[in-house]
């Protein structure tokens, strides 16, 4: 492995040894602090144009498998590792973690000093930087690609509807980038599933006859499918909904609230959320960098239903009259825990209790 270098916009640069391919991609800089589950991580969409640092300091020890990617692509801009092993030991592994960076031409760094990399980045919160074998700026501000604001739900999203047939409702996941867990928890609550694109509209989704619609997660910031939130909004009034994620900051704008990014967002397996109703608290997993504003929220309509126990932002919504609630965590896990899987049995209950048809007057 050859040295090669993370060179912040900034100004620091951090050396390592480079793993998988050179892109010469500017993405945002970003950390998660999970343990475990770096293959889903790799995987998700919604980490699409950023440069993923694995707090975590050992990656790749399990190798990777055919079971666990959370989509068809990797479409990370890179990663930062601080110890990769090369020499994966599990029954299941088919690959190293260098392999698949390789197979994606996706460059990676390992023998970084992640901690010291997390710090800058708390302490200048949105960083962009660019991973090259040159240990200057320069590189960063001539020769890069900057992705980091590109249109990422377009890219990842569904082209055309795909379907998984069932006996029980249906439910339409419009893709903005979905994990494949979230439809997986759809098919075990024996959901038939359609899959859509971001940009179907009301009419084209109602043709599809669904039970509920679900808004699932996906990268960038959500005001980049501002033209779409009056589709969203007819949509939302006359299905049950459910929101995760992008999902919920979208229904959340499309009844006008408002969002905005954070400083440098909730990614990980362990962000405490409390339930306003019962007061129970849940471990949940998260990956977001936008966070619906409180004050935005129109009460007539809305409740907060769950907050972050950190930082107190809005971690869910659930509307006063109609069934659509929306959460800004992973109900799904994968990777992370399962506290709140009983997220998917209240939807399928609202699904259920509407009788299969539309409820408003679209």
């Amino acid at each position: 492995m050859k040295p090669a270098y993370l060179v912040l916009e900034t100004g620091e640069v951090f050396e390592g040894k480079l793993i998988g391919e050179l892109n010469d991609m500017v993405g945002e800089v970003v950390f998660n602090t999970s343990m475990t589950g770096y293959q889903e991580i790799l995987t998700d969409p919604s980490y699409a144009g950023q440069i993923l640092t694995f707090c975590y300091p050992l990656i790749g020890n399990y190798g990777l498998n055919k079971f666990d990617d959370e989509s068809l692509k990797t479409v990370v801009a890179g990663v930062i590792t601080g110890d990769m092993c090369d020499d994966p030991s599990h029954y299941q592994a088919t690959k190293k973690f260098s392999d698949e960076l390789k197979e994606a031409s996706i460059p990676g760094l390992t023998e970084v000093d992640t901690r010291a990399l997390v710090k800058v980045i708390r302490k200048h919160h949105t960083v962009k930087g660019m991973i090259t074998t040159e240990p200057s700026t320069d590189m960063l501000k001539k020769n890069g690609k900057d992705v980091s604001t590109d249109f990422w739900v377009d890219h990842v999203s569904t082209k055309e509807p795909v379907v998984y047939e069932n006996d029980g409702e249906h439910v339409v996941l419009i893709d903005y980038g979905y994990k494949k867990s979230i439809l997986h928890a759809l098919l075990k609550q024996n959901c038939a599933v359609t899959v859509v694109p971001y940009y179907y509209s009301y009419e084209q989704i109602a043709a599809l006859e669904p039970d509920g619609v679900l808004l699932s997660n996906g990268p960038g910031n959500p005001m980049k499918l501002e033209p779409w939130f009056k589709e969203i909004k007819r949509i939302t009034e006359s299905f049950p909904t459910l929101g995760i994620c992008l999902g919920h900051q979208l229904i959340a704008l499309a009844h006008g609230a408002k969002t905005k990014k954070l400083a440098f967002g909730h990614r990980g397996g362990n962000h405490p959320v409390k339930e306003l109703t019962t007061g129970k608290v849940s471990m949940t997993a998260q990956n977001h960098g936008y966070v619906v504003i409180e004050d935005s929220i129109n009460y007539d309509d809305f409740q907060v239903l769950f907050k972050n126990v950190n930082d107190k932002t809005v971690e869910g919504l659930k509307h006063n009259h109609l069934p659509i609630q929306s959460v800004q965590f992973h109900p799904e896990a994968h990777p992370g825990p399962s506290d709140t899987e009983y997220i998917f049995n209240q939807f399928l209950q609202q699904v259920i209790a509407s009788g299969g048809r539309t409820y408003a007057k679209a």
